[in-house]
């Protein structure tokens, strides 16, 4: 088991670099054009796909990092570029993240290089989870999947939302009820293969931020998918609901279903980009208060914006070292006694949103502009703050841990 340290290997190091090149040297200068334009930058994508970032291997590697900081220090550096075209680059990761929690071998190895394709010809993939009606309360999912014992296949209806890669993706990983009367436990993960009839893009989004991600709804109406894209498989799935029903009638404790597993895996990571964003915008900021001059003398001389920054660098190293713990932690199977991982994403998330706008009113009337990134990264950051569980949601998961009780 490896050792918990806050210093980073050589080799992590040298990844760490290597990322930072990449987002400064091709992220940033493509940041502003990808916002204005709202389109998913392919040829970003392309480009990080030749030199080996956009791979299964470059995230296999850094997911198995034995001291867990190898994703979230991927993250950081990613979304230190920027936000938008970096959720275009590990999009993808969510729905592989779906397959690898609650996958067989045989699904993980035929499913996930399908994900990403390769350097000439990029795929995507999308993990489909909210609803119009069912975000945070996913027992509210409407979705379904029923079995076609006959034919050994799937039927799945329903409208997905808020879906990253949705439509356009190669490979869609979709949550569907299979048993309403046990609520959430109720769910289960399928894979929707490439050009499947049925299934089909609905309304596009038009954000606040992140613009150059793809965002839409997913409609599936008599999507048909083969039984073993069930993921676990059809025996898994009738063990776990058998016992989620015993436990029902007993009262006994709670099964967790497949999109909440996907999503505490990766709570982390979420967190890891939100002080990427952080970083960057308190970087432009500290530059901007030592070279801009006001009364004769740089702004970052008044204690007001001096104080300010400080607070800044603060807030973004304990959001880091609270991404780190949990991220280790998940690594080397420590439990999450006191919901870890939802406190990485809860105060990194928040900090994003906190620095990015104070990186605004140390620039003035200049941060409000689009010719300083700052106003981008400030309406980026406040997506952290939502998907993947909002922040109200994270305290709740919180509360319910350390009281437990079934806080409401």
């Amino acid at each position: 088991m490896a050792e918990f340290t806050l210093d980073l290997n050589d080799d992590q190091k040298q990844v760490r670099d290597w990322l930072h090149g990449f987002a400064a040297d091709v992220i940033r200068p493509a940041a502003s054009e990808w916002d204005e334009r709202e389109e998913t930058p392919w040829p970003v994508i392309q480009e990080a796909a030749k030199v080996g970032i956009y791979s299964l291997d470059f995230y296999a590697q850094q997911f198995f990092d034995p001291t867990g900081l190898g994703i979230p220090m991927a993250m950081e550096e990613l979304f230190w570029g920027d936000a938008g075209i970096a959720l275009s680059i590990v999009g993808t990761g969510l729905a592989a993240v779906g397959v690898l929690a609650n996958g067989t071998e045989e699904q993980i190895g035929t499913w996930i290089p399908q994900m990403y394709g390769d350097a000439n010809d990029v795929k995507v993939a999308a993990f489909c989870s909210s609803e119009p009606d069912a975000g945070s309360d996913v027992a509210a999912m409407r979705t379904r999947a029923v079995y076609d014992e006959a034919k050994d296949e799937w039927v799945l209806n329903g409208t997905k939302t808020w879906a990253t890669n949705g439509g356009i993706a190669n490979v869609h990983v979709v949550v569907a009820v299979v048993d309403a009367d046990l609520g959430s436990k109720g769910h289960a993960s399928f894979i929707v293969p490439p050009a499947t009839p049925g299934l089909s893009q609905g309304q596009k989004f038009k954000k606040h931020g992140i613009r150059a991600s793809h965002t839409a709804e997913v409609v599936l109406e008599d999507v048909r998918v083969p039984g073993h894209c069930l993921l676990g498989g059809k025996e898994k799935l009738d063990e776990r609901l058998a016992r989620a029903r015993e436990r029902a009638k007993s009262g006994g404790e709670r099964v967790k279903n497949a999109a909440m597993a996907t999503f505490e895996a990766s709570r982390p990571a979420v967190g890891a980009m939100a002080v990427g964003t952080a970083r960057a915008a308190y970087e432009v900021a500290l530059d901007y208060a030592r070279t801009r001059s006001q009364f004769g003398r740089p702004i970052i001389d008044n204690q007001g914006i001096a104080f300010q920054l400080a607070d800044m660098r603060t807030r973004i190293d304990a959001a880091r070292l609270l991404v780190w713990r949990a991220s280790w932690m998940a690594t080397t199977g420590k439990p999450f006694t006191s919901a870890e991982g939802s406190m990485s994403k809860l105060y990194a998330s928040e900090t994003a949103k906190k620095v990015t706008a104070q990186a605004i009113q140390i620039l003035g009337g200049n941060g409000f502009t689009r010719e300083y990134p700052v106003e981008r990264m400030h309406r980026d950051a406040a997506i952290y703050t939502i998907f993947e569980g909002t922040s109200e949601i994270q305290r709740l998961v919180i509360a319910r841990t350390l009281s437990g009780m079934p806080i409401r």
